[in-house]
């Protein structure tokens, strides 16, 4: 499609309102002016959430990296939660991003759990949806799942719970803040914020697939807004392309673009929850190196590389909001659990015509060598000569199960890794798997717990619009949804065995499975009706090991006090310098300090007439910590703020940090440091 008809179409589309019916509880479709008397007939409701885990001393999520380990904080990860309701009918959707690398079956049974029991079945695991950004420096260890915690060294409950608490606030405030108000649907188009990372796979892809892309990217912008009484309160954006600008070179956690962009939004806002949300991102880069748009590959932490897309995306988002239109029409939701490990896939569905199966899943040596375009080094660090079989052993077998011959020619050509689908003492991975249809008004979302190639997103968005005859712009592939197992490509793509293929782990048939039950879900819903909801997963909360044991007491730096400044700090600084403090600190992970109410890790303070304030938080841009054990000591700690000085600063400021010294009993104590005074000007 070229760029003049896509565009036409998109803003064809953006201003055309189509009434949608919304399912009912008896199965019955509503009448879409039922729901409008006197306006759009939505109750719209927003709110944020800090799900900021572990900052230091613990594995981080997105690059399985063993030796990516936090060593201090970059900015805050957010939960942004929005609920949309159907004021005639009650019918609701609540919709919820996390600045996480993955939302896993953990997070999705725990939260749906904690909902039941504060909201009955009003939120409910076919009207809930939440979903990630898929940056690659949040907390690691938060999955049940042993094939994404290890590299963790174990599941790390305190950033479990953080993740939760984030969550639960921000739809706290969501369900709280519910009002009237309207939905307004805007598209736009960006073509300098993604590449193709996976081209020799694309160009695998039929002409007709790959004509649809013309550049190899899914450039497609959408935004949805919500208003009450005319004001913003939320915006979503959904963008095709990969959480990994920041590189696995940085050891700080961070957002990456798709929080970045929130950030700027927000902050130029200052009323509006604003979510950057995923689409179909499995083979979208963010570093732009690969179309000679910059120059040098992911060698370093890339934080220009972050600034510059999230840039990038954020005006995107705002171009697509300054077109958007009023939406009418009701609330949809279904969900239906997979068995993905095995799936008997009509021929309706495969290229070949050919009736096929997926197998448990496995995971290939290209999945192992990782996508090199994102990476400063090969990945998978924990995958030692060897390790496979210590770790089964330590779990309770005596052998690497053998996939029988069914399962290699389901995964063939794939060269087997690991059988993470029938290791002991249970999967490594999660196999029942949720896919989800949400529908407001003329916006449908197609949800699938995986990240999808843009040309296997484009076969499910042509199957969900052709059951529920909308045009194909209006159908989204929510990626990274209710739940990970990794990729999702073409049969064709799957054949090159490039790292996304090597990372479909339930074979060559894997997309063709979610076509097809996609479309059972997709029909059902168009004919007003549900599918049966299938076999939900179980809770894996029991036998999750940890291999990283606890910290040792806290002592201060030889001949310093907790807390103290033992860096020399200028007494003055101009707009624009770094300023940069150290102190005697405490291990930080100590106490996760979250949530809008505490103190944080640090902050810089201005002088007033009423006293210190607080100028700069430790989410702002500004600002940032890192945390070491100085001179290999198992126990003092090293705290450095860094503060690049805004231009707009002028004033008296100082540098304060806090800290929770833990003593050998156990027992924490709070404490806190400030620098001098800094004449900024």
């Amino acid at each position: 499609m070229s760029d003049f008809s896509r565009r036409s179409l998109l803003q064809a589309t953006a201003v055309t309102a189509v009434g949608v019916g919304a399912l009912a509880a008896t199965g019955s479709i509503d009448s879409p002016a039922a729901a409008e008397p006197g306006g759009s007939g939505y109750l719209v409701g927003a709110g944020k959430g800090d799900m900021t885990g572990a900052i230091a001393g613990q594995g981080m999520m997105g690059y399985s990296d063993a030796e990516q380990v936090a060593e201090g904080l970059l900015q805050r990860t957010w939960a942004r939660a929005y609920v949309i309701a159907d004021a005639a009918t009650g019918h609701r959707v609540l919709f919820i991003t996390a600045d996480i690398g993955c939302v896993f079956t953990s997070h999705h049974m725990r939260l749906l759990a904690e909902l039941r029991r504060r909201y009955g079945n009003l939120y409910n695991e076919h009207n809930v949806n939440i979903n990630a950004t898929h940056n690659h420096n949040s907390c690691g260890g938060t999955s049940w799942d042993y094939a994404y915690t290890l590299a963790s060294m174990g599941h790390r409950h305190n950033s479990f719970e953080a993740e939760l608490a984030g969550l639960l606030e921000a739809v706290a405030q969501a369900h709280d803040s519910l009002a009237p108000g309207t939905v307004e649907l805007g598209f736009s188009e960006l073509h300098n914020a993604s590449a193709n990372r996976s081209q020799p796979a694309f160009d695998r892809n039929p002409a007709a697939d790959r004509k649809y892309f013309p550049e190899k990217i899914d450039p497609q912008v959408t935004a949805l807004r919500l208003r009450q009484g005319g004001t913003s309160i939320g915006e979503i954006v959904w963008f095709a392309t990969h959480g990994t600008s920041l590189t696995d070179a940085n050891f700080q956690i961070g957002p990456d673009n798709k929080g970045y962009a929130s950030y700027l939004a927000e902050q130029r806002d200052g009323t509006a929850i604003v979510a950057h949300a995923q689409t179909n991102a499995g083979d979208m880069t963010p570093n732009l190196w690969l179309r000679k748009m910059n120059p040098g590959g992911p060698t370093e932490s890339n934080r220009t590389n972050n600034i510059m897309i999230g840039q990038r995306q954020d005006h995107a988002g705002q171009a697509a909001l300054g077109a958007a239109r009023p939406i009418r029409g009701g609330i949809d939701s279904a969900t239906k659990y997979v068995n993905m490990a095995d799936t008997r896939i009509d021929g309706a569905y495969t290229p070949n015509g050919k009736a096929a199966r997926t197998a448990p899943a496995m995971m290939g040596l290209a999945s192992a060598a990782t996508s090199m375009e994102d990476n400063t080094r090969s990945q998978l660090a924990i995958l030692k000569e060897g390790m496979r079989n210590q770790l089964t052993l330590a779990l309770g077998a005596g052998a690497v199960p053998t996939p029988d011959p069914w399962m290699v020619y389901a995964q063939a050509p794939k060269a087997e890794l690991f059988p993470l689908g029938i290791l002991p003492p249970r999967s490594w991975v999660e196999q029942n798997l949720p896919i989800q249809l949400i529908r407001i008004g003329d916006l449908v979302l197609a949800a699938m717990p995986a990240e999808s190639t843009i040309v296997a997103g484009l076969r499910i968005r042509r199957i969900v619009a052709d059951a529920l005859k909308v045009p194909l712009e209006n159908v989204l592939l929510q990626g990274y949804s209710n739940g990970y197992s990794q990729y999702a490509t073409t049969p064709e793509e799957y054949g090159e065995q490039q790292y996304e293929g090597g990372a479909t782990l339930f074979g060559r048939w894997t997309l063709c499975a979610y076509m097809q039950e996609f479309d059972h879900l997709a029909r059902a819903m168009a004919r007003g009706r549900r599918v049966p909801v299938g076999t939900r997963p179980s809770d894996r909360s029991g036998l999750q090991p940890d291999l990283l044991g606890a910290q040792p007491a806290d002592t201060p730096m030889p001949g310093k006090r907790f807390g103290q400044v033992v860096s020399k700090v200028p007494g003055k600084a101009k707009p624009g310098a770094t300023v940069a403090v150290d102190f005697c600190g405490a291990y930080p992970t100590n106490k996760i300090r979250r949530g809008r109410n505490t103190k944080g890790y640090f902050a810089v303070e201005k002088h007033t007439d009423t006293g210190w304030q607080v100028a700069y938080d430790d989410d702002h841009e500004s600002t940032e910590l890192k945390w070491v054990r100085p001179g290999g000591s198992p126990s003092a700690s090293k705290v450095t703020v860094t503060w690049r000085i805004p231009r707009s600063a002028a004033g008296r400021y100082r540098i304060r940090y806090y800290g929770d010294a833990k003593a050998a009993s156990g027992k924490l104590t709070e404490f806190s440091g400030n620098s001098g005074p800094i004449e900024v000007g």
